[in-house]
């Protein structure tokens, strides 16, 4: 077969050292703040049953339609994650005797067969963290923290927009949406920053919400003053969900102006998130320069998903935030400064090879990088191949070097060579 002929499939992508370089530091300093967190490491199967990753729990009818679904050699219906947040939730159902509350990290690949854009695709890695036991507004405040914390590490200027989901499904309750409605009114309140107030009321028509709800919704978009939260307290009255929602959002607005980062958190009412699984607050964050229009990250409350899966009545309160690492590595990887080689050391040998070897240990024995070079090509070549990469010292071993018990460490910035002893 021709080699031209061959391609990644649609979605996915090949990361050359150099880029997964830059991918890997991203990974170790998400993961260093995850610990330093108190967070516990886990890790779930990519292949699922497909009745868990569809379940009424889980993400909603517009994620299943992007779900990779397959079947093994016992025609099992399977399916590959779509995210991490239900295999957590399934976790949990299974393992009763965790003690609460419960913080874990994951970081892994999940596939969706959507829409391919800059930062966006179909197989991608997140980099999660889940709260379950808490069921006040301080597991979304720490989450929201760590968020502005790691983009800070990771030198990302970012602001996170949050919402409340009850908000949004109080305003529709006030507008007599009829509750079977309300989510798929809210699919399409989500792509309002994307197509604009018209575009959304004309998709409202084509699915044909009632003239009079579809003016309501409309006024309400455009209405001055309707990006305040006391807008929405004079509908609050009689609407116990819009008041929950409320009451979620001053809590939530207190820990935040307290911890000193609500410049950074920003309140916007029509933040809609379009998962079916969130039940409370919802956060998306976002590049300040706008250079990466997608979010980066997001996360919010979904407080039915676990309950849901072990058929227990009451929820079990469970927040969560997801870092993007490829969107992230999209937004990072013309401004972040990656060394060429992140080796330290490489060691050319001159018909020496085993004893390059025992060298290298001893080296790498110390936590140094090193490299034996095994071309076989001249040590010219391979002098001018370690400069090139940017390998700040080379050592060369010939059979002299070898019978006198001693090797030359050359420093490639400044030619200088420093002769040390060692038993070959």
């Amino acid at each position: 077969m021709d080699m031209k002929s061959f391609q990644n499939v649609k979605g996915t992508q090949d990361f050359l050292p150099k880029d997964q370089r830059v991918r890997r530091e991203i990974v170790r300093t998400l993961e260093d703040l995850f610990i330093q967190y108190g967070c516990q490491p886990l890790e779930t199967p990519i292949l699922n049953e497909t009745s868990l990753m569809a379940s009424k729990y889980a993400g909603g009818d517009e994620i299943l339609e992007e779900m990779y679904r397959l079947s093994d050699r016992g025609n099992r219906d399977l399916a590959l994650r779509y995210d991490l947040t239900i295999p957590f939730a399934k976790v949990v159902a299974m393992n009763p005797s965790l003690s609460m509350p419960f913080k874990r990290y994951e970081i892994g690949k999940v596939f969706r067969d959507g829409p391919i854009k800059a930062g966006r695709f179909r197989e991608f890695t997140q980099c999660d963290v889940d709260i379950v036991g808490v069921d006040t507004q301080l597991a979304e405040a720490e989450l929201m923290m760590m968020g502005l914390e790691g983009y800070r590490r990771l030198n990302l200027d970012v602001v996170i927009q949050y919402n409340n989901r009850k908000l949004l499904i109080g305003m529709l309750n006030v507008f007599g949406t009829p509750r079977d409605r309300v989510n798929d009114v809210i699919l399409t309140l989500d792509k309002l920053p994307k197509i604009g107030v018209d575009a959304v009321v004309n998709e409202l028509e084509d699915k044909e919400v009632s003239p009079q709800r579809v003016t309501a919704i409309k006024q309400f978009l455009e209405e001055e003053g309707n990006t305040e939260l006391s807008y929405f307290e004079r509908f609050s009255e009689s609407e116990n969900v819009l008041r929950e929602g409320i009451e979620e959002l001053r809590e939530l607005q207190s820990y935040l102006m307290y911890l000193g980062i609500d410049e950074k958190c920003v309140f916007n009412p029509f933040l809609a998130r379009g998962l079916d699984i969130y039940t409370g607050t919802i956060y998306e964050v976002f590049l300040r320069s706008g250079s990466v229009t997608s979010s980066i990250g997001s996360g919010g409350r979904y407080d039915n998903a676990v309950a849901g899966l072990i058929g227990r009545d009451e929820p079990l309160p469970t927040v969560g935030i997801s870092f993007g690492l490829d969107v992230i590595y999209t937004a990072m990887k013309e401004e972040i400064e990656v060394k060429e080689s992140a080796i330290e050391y490489v060691i050319i040998p001159i018909n020496t090879g085993v004893q390059a070897l025992k060298l290298a240990k001893a080296f790498r024995d110390k936590g140094n990088r090193v490299e034996v070079d095994m071309s076989g090509r001249k040590v010219g070549k391979a002098m001018n191949k370690a400069h090139r990469e940017g390998i700040p010292y080379v050592i060369i071993i010939g059979e002299e070097e070898v019978k006198n018990g001693t090797y030359n460490v050359k420093n490639m910035a400044t030619g200088d060579e420093n002769t040390e002893r060692f038993e070959f």
